[in-house]
């Protein structure tokens, strides 16, 4: 409590320990009060004379930003009694009740901010009999407990998840092999307040106009555009700056991040320059820490098979040249995995009956601009499954993303094109998030698109391409929205190279030219027969697709077997041309490690089958940045030149094993013991620079690095470490080894934290 000298206030005690707790903010801090929007907060004044409300009058004065107006609802005149003169265009008014506890010198207020407040930093003054005194700042957060904010959530333990929880799980790897990725948010440690709020302030939109920009913050469409814009560096001073292939000098390979603090404290403290480097997965989990430390719910999703539509036609077209590695290069592109964020609030200012209230799709990911900045959405998740792509913000783009239809072209020898297959259900693949109190992975495709192939699923594709967003995004507002104020285990092994789920597809089982009726082009050819050139050289189309032979573990071969089959009734001689490339997880090709070309007969109704093995010699080096191997086979009919058929399948490397364990039960302010093992899989490679990153919210404060020995093959090392928690509660405590010939392989355990 502040105590003032000879004055009529005799001192101010803002409770914030009490009202932390009761917002929900006591996890942020227990010194600096924190409140929700919507929700009355407690604090207590000590005057020196009896306080009477039939005859004296206390004047409060909330204010927040530069230049605060009651017009925009930065500046609010209220007290006790209510009888403060107020413009009459005032809005987002405060209230305040005098307690029933109160006392004629002690005097307990309950505060409410309303429920349309701008989020940020405010000041708190009171006024009686002439004398003004600064009462002390607060912060007001969204409030997804209050059922007239916007970000409102009715399930107790989704908030948890959403808001609350500051451990999450991000899935990579390709739509047959899901990788869990262990992520922490952090966004209750030390100074997340100050730099969230340092990331609104340092906006483009704030720099043109302050007074809107901080109006503008009680609408979290607003705020959410602003943080998917600010997560990135390209065109401001954002938080992280992209990079998709070596060299990193200068920073980070991206597969070295296990969380968001460390990138937001780093670009915090080193004056709000970009800190390097981050990818898709990295710039998602940044902004979900941020928009779950704002109020808003959030959660990290990932696309598999995520289209990339440079010129918004909804197709992205894929070339081949005869021996089936890609040749010419493509504005377009097919991401093995794209991780963006949904946020959860009403949308308003689409619809008044709440038709595209709920998930939106937010990307911090800097791809395309959107009103001349870097960012992405809110796009209405309920808008992507009706092909409302007219709907603001952005939702052309991201109906692409799931639902673009796939064109393969074969490049001749003499730079012609003929097309081979067209597939309309290769995008939008196992579209994953974390489930609510669980590390299970949710698949939540059917939020975003109906099921693949069906009428329902074709005929809204056919809606979204007859749409005109051409203007759907434009006049964006900088201020306000118009608003309507409504009444009121511990330490068990994580063997993260087991850890994959995998998954069976009909991408992953069949080739590119699926023969299915409802797959028809918008020209009425028909789409998947394998054949190019004169129709009556048309025979039964040879089906093909790849199988593992055991599960592709990186430090070892990789063993697969390609099958064929076809109906026809006559003998078929082919040209079987297999290719594998090192891929970036982005659809880029980095390198060709290997290309063969065999003649072989496929025999009516019997399948052929040939073996492919790709050495560890022969790809260790080409992956060490990559993501997947792509594994291309290219068939033409011998005695038909014109019937082409294409194969591919994404190889995603299994890392070899980690073991994380936690040796004793760990308390706040105590030390606790933890050991990490690793073998060396590899038959004849020596790792050098080896390295082990430690880091975990509430268990280690700083990220801990350490240096190995070289470790030779199949060899295996021991490192036991120690860390003293300071926060209570389930953590997960992850650990990341970096090394000369594996990237960034990460295991993680959850510790079970005592008080």
């Amino acid at each position: 409590m502040a105590y003032f000298g000879n004055s009529v206030f005799k001192g101010v005690d803002l409770h914030p320990r009490n009202n932390n707790f009761l917002h929900h903010t006591g996890d942020i801090s227990v010194d600096q009060l924190i409140v929700r929007r919507g929700q009355p907060f407690k604090l207590t004044l000590n005057v020196t004379q009896p306080f009477d409300p039939k005859l004296h009058q206390l004047h409060i004065t909330a204010k927040t930003g530069q230049i605060p107006t009651e017009k925009q609802g930065t500046l609010s005149l209220f007290g006790v009694p209510d009888v403060v003169t107020r413009s009459r265009s005032a809005v987002a008014v405060w209230k305040v009740d005098l307690h029933k506890d109160s006392s004629l010198q002690t005097l307990v207020l309950n505060l409410t901010p309303p429920a349309v407040t701008p989020v940020g930093e405010w000041v708190l003054t009171v006024k009686l009999g002439g004398e003004e005194m600064l009462l002390g700042k607060l912060v007001v957060l969204y409030n997804p407990w209050c059922p007239v904010d916007w970000v409102y959530l009715k399930d107790e333990k989704e908030i948890n998840e959403y808001v609350m929880n500051e451990q999450g799980v991000i899935y990579r790897g390709s739509n047959n092999y899901i990788f869990p990725l262990d992520w922490d948010f952090g966004q209750f440690e030390d100074n997340m307040v100050d730099i969230c709020l340092r990331m609104l302030d340092l906006n483009l939109k704030h720099g043109k106009d302050p007074a809107d920009d901080v109006s503008a913050r009680c609408n979290p469409i607003y705020v959410s555009r602003v943080v998917s814009a600010m997560v990135n560096s390209a065109g401001d001073c954002g938080v992280l700056a992209g990079n998709w292939s070596p060299p990193y000098v200068g920073g980070q390979n991206p597969t070295h991040w296990s969380g968001s603090y460390p990138i937001l404290r780093q670009w915090y403290d080193l004056g709000s320059h970009p800190v390097k480097f981050g990818q898709c997965w990295v710039f998602a989990g940044v902004m979900c820490s941020v928009m779950r430390l704002l109020g808003i719910p959030c959660r990290v999703v990932t696309n598999f098979q995520s289209a990339h539509d440079t010129n918004s036609n909804l197709t992205i077209d894929e070339y081949h040249s005869d021996y089936g590695v890609a040749k010419k290069t493509s504005p377009d592109s097919i991401w093995n995995f794209h991780v963006w964020t949904e946020a959860w609030m009403r949308r308003p200012d689409l619809a008044n009956n709440g038709t595209f209230d709920g998930w939106q799709v937010l990307d911090p990911t800097p791809q395309e601009k959107s009103n001349k900045v870097y960012c992405c959405g809110p796009t209405p998740v309920k808008a992507i499954l009706k092909g409302e792509t007219n709907q603001k913000y952005d939702t052309p783009f991201v109906f692409s993303e799931v639902n673009a239809n796939c064109v393969n072209w074969l490049v001749k020898a003499d730079n012609s094109e003929v097309k081979i297959s067209t597939n309309t259900n290769r995008v939008g693949q196992n579209i994953s998030t974390k489930s609510v109190g669980s590390r299970k992975r949710v698949d939540i495709t059917d939020c975003y698109k109906h099921r693949e192939g069906s009428e329902k699923e074709r005929a809204v594709f056919q809606y979204a391409k007859t749409k005109d967003y051409s203007k759907a995004d434009d006049d964006e507002e900088l201020g306000r929205f118009e608003v309507m104020e409504e009444d009121e285990e511990d330490g068990e092994d994580d063997q993260t190279g087991d850890n994959v789920e995998v998954v069976e597809t009909k991408e992953g089982a069949q080739s590119e030219e699926e023969d299915d009726d409802e797959s028809e082009e918008e020209d009425g050819e028909e789409a998947g027969n394998g054949t190019t050139g004169n129709p009556d050289a048309v025979a039964p189309p040879v089906i093909m697709h790849f199988e593992e032979v055991t599960p592709p573990r990186n430090g070892k071969d990789v063993r697969l077997k390609l099958v064929l089959q076809s109906e026809s009734s006559s003998v078929r001689s082919l040209s079987v041309n297999i290719s594998v490339q090192a891929m970036r997880y982005n659809g880029v090709p980095t390198m060709n490690i290997q290309t063969s070309v065999k003649d072989k007969i496929l025999l009516p109704r019997r399948d052929l089958v040939i073996p492919i093995r790709v050495p560890f010699l022969a790809y260790n080096k080409a992956m060490l940045d990559c993501n997947s191997l792509k594994v291309s086979a290219l068939v033409t009919d011998k005695e038909r030149p014109n019937n082409t058929y294409l194969a591919e399948d994404n190889v995603v490397l299994i890392d070899p094993p980690i073991s994380l364990t936690v040796l004793k039960y760990a308390k706040v302010d105590r030390t606790t013991r933890a050991e990490v093992t690793f073998l060396n899989p590899t038959r004849n490679e020596t790792l050098t620079n080896c390295t082990l990153t430690l880091s975990g919210s509430g268990l280690i404060r700083n990220e801990v690095v350490l240096k190995m020995a070289d470790l030779k093959p199949n060899n295996r090392i021991r490192v036991t470490f120690s860390f003293v928690s300071y926060k209570s509660g389930k953590r997960t405590l992850v650990a990341d080894i970096d090394c000369s010939t594996f990237r960034d392989i990460k295991a993680s355990c959850i510790v079970n934290v005592q008080p």
